[in-house]
């Protein structure tokens, strides 16, 4: 196993094992390959941390940082966050997501960054010392005041954080469009999208 930075050349075949690791999971078909694209092409992107895992010189995971920010009266603070955190199904289960968010989370104290944000399941992220971010009065737009034990925060140097407290939004990039993820679905592979109990969306 091996974790390194992405590459370009490892582009395509990153939007792929996304693709793959999305496939009907909150929808049917999946839109996390278009924006891991859109991603790399906006001022949002964080390309030192963007990594992935080899394994027998095959791409089986990844993950990309972007940037978001926390607005309050006194203006705002830049912010991480994470995904697509992406794991080949036939890998998933193995710990593989777990090395990636360890080891980028390390990276990303390092290169000075103040905090983290992420949308997930508690049970699984406040392993990685992540907490609810409303602890700290922050909270995401169009929530504004209202618990969200989902929406939870890192703090990585707390000296860094100018005045903890406010609205947190993603990067603009984050909202896609049906109709460009159908037209970018083309170049790969064709699957067959299925309507599953527990989506998201129908």
């Amino acid at each position: 196993m091996k974790i390194r930075l992405e590459e370009e050349k490892d582009y395509f075949m990153n939007e792929n094992l996304t693709r793959e690791a999305f496939w009907n999971l909150y929808r049917p078909g999946c839109y996390e390959h278009y924006l891991l694209h859109k991603i790399r092409k906006d001022p949002c992107y964080v390309k030192e941390l963007s990594y992935v895992i080899e394994v027998d010189r095959r791409l089986i995971a990844s993950i990309v940082y972007a940037k978001g920010k926390i607005k309050n009266e006194n203006g705002e603070q830049e912010v991480l966050l994470f995904g697509p955190l992406s794991v080949l199904p036939e890998y998933q289960g193995a710990g593989y997501g777990t090395k990636l968010i360890k080891y980028t989370l390390k990276k990303a104290k390092q290169l000075g960054y103040p905090a983290v944000v992420v949308t997930g399941k508690p049970e699984y992220y406040t392993r990685f010392g992540f907490k609810p971010a409303s602890k700290y009065n922050i909270y995401y737009s169009g929530m504004e005041n209202q618990e969200n034990p989902y929406f939870m925060i890192k703090i990585l140097h707390r000296n860094k954080i100018k005045d903890l407290h406010g609205i947190y939004s993603d990067p603009d990039v984050y909202l896609v469009n049906k109709d460009e993820v159908e037209e970018f679905d083309k170049k790969f592979p064709k699957k067959k999208k299925e309507k599953r109990e527990g989506q998201l969306e129908g």
